[in-house]
């Protein structure tokens, strides 16, 4: 069990295993602190990844434990910068601290939107109504325009079918004339003239246009109903379109109104900061164990390896 921890806790920081485990206690001892440590990061930063890709990304499930992934990912290669340098490289430490900061805000400001999500939510139910007034006269003057275009359509379309019902009703059969030509035995053309009447022809046209008026009303119908629950329906989408900019906008606000809130999201951030900062302080306060001495035997042995090469060469 021991021996699969430390396999694990060299795979996740990149110390060599075969080397490590001719070490000494002392040196197993600090791969199990570093990964200790990283495992802690790395399943916070998982529920980051994981939340952020859910609420601002609108990722499924899977989508979502993508980003998760990513984010562990991320963690491990930033972290192995610090665990395999050496102590000395002072500027990788400073760059590791600016790091550090940046990525303690960035989780601190997602943690806390999931946080104070009922107070942000009813912190912009007051700016909602700003962006509705905003928005609601476009939309409301564009669903007027289309209605009145469908009343003057179906106003031509009852014109037109009270045109066709009068001429029906006046003239309900209309008179046919046939011709009839045809040749006697002296083949003299003969022209037989015969009148009949039937029923009105304009009158199949009826049916049609009863079914387009009654189409076009239900559509106009439909948009009359749009046009009454227009503004809950833009409160709808803005509620269902989240910002991650409108909510940080939310969340100073309530930071600088609050103390409270303040307080809160100052412990947060100290928090994930000493989480960043475990590791690179860990490195700078460690001593020297074993596993540096065969490292750095290892390092001079390959020197002596490439001088000889390089006598040999000359």
């Amino acid at each position: 069990m021991r021996n699969g921890w430390l396999k694990f806790g060299c795979f996740l920081t990149g110390i060599n295993y075969e080397i490590l485990s001719t070490c000494s206690e002392l040196s197993k001892k600090r791969l199990l602190k570093y990964t200790s440590a990283l495992l802690i990061i790395c399943l916070l930063w998982m529920v980051i990844g994981y939340a952020f890709t859910e609420r601002y990304l609108k990722g499924t499930w899977y989508v979502c434990l993508v980003g998760a992934a990513a984010m562990i990912f991320l963690i491990i290669q930033i972290e192995r910068q610090v665990i395999l340098s050496s102590r000395d490289n002072r500027g990788l430490q400073v760059f590791r601290g600016v790091i550090a900061i940046a990525m303690a805000l960035i989780g601190t400001v997602i943690i806390d939107q999931h946080l104070f999500k009922d107070d942000i939510d009813k912190r912009k139910l007051f700016s909602m109504d700003e962006e509705v007034k905003l928005i609601l006269p476009g939309r409301a003057e564009e669903l007027k325009r289309q209605l009145d275009e469908m009343d003057s359509i179906i106003l031509s379309k009852e014109g037109e079918r009270k045109y066709i019902a009068d001429d029906v009703v006046k003239n309900a059969f209309v008179t046919i004339v046939e011709q009839d030509i045809s040749y006697d035995s002296a083949r003299k053309k003969v022209v037989t003239v015969s009148k009949r009447k039937v029923p009105n022809p304009k009158a199949s046209l009826l049916e049609p246009m009863d079914k387009t008026i009654i189409s076009l009303r239900k559509e106009k119908a439909k948009k009359d109903s749009l046009l009454l629950g227009l503004r809950p329906q833009i409160e709808a989408d803005i509620k269902a379109n989240v910002g991650f900019l409108d909510e940080l906008e939310v969340m100073f606000d309530l930071l600088t109104e609050s103390g409270v809130s303040a307080c809160a999201w100052s412990i947060w951030f100290i928090f994930l900061l000493g989480l960043e900062l475990f590791i690179l302080v860990s490195k700078l306060y460690e001593t020297e164990t074993d596993y540096d001495r065969r490292m750095q035997q290892q390092m001079e042995l390959h020197y002596r390896r490439i001088d000889l090469l390089k006598q040999q060469a000359e």
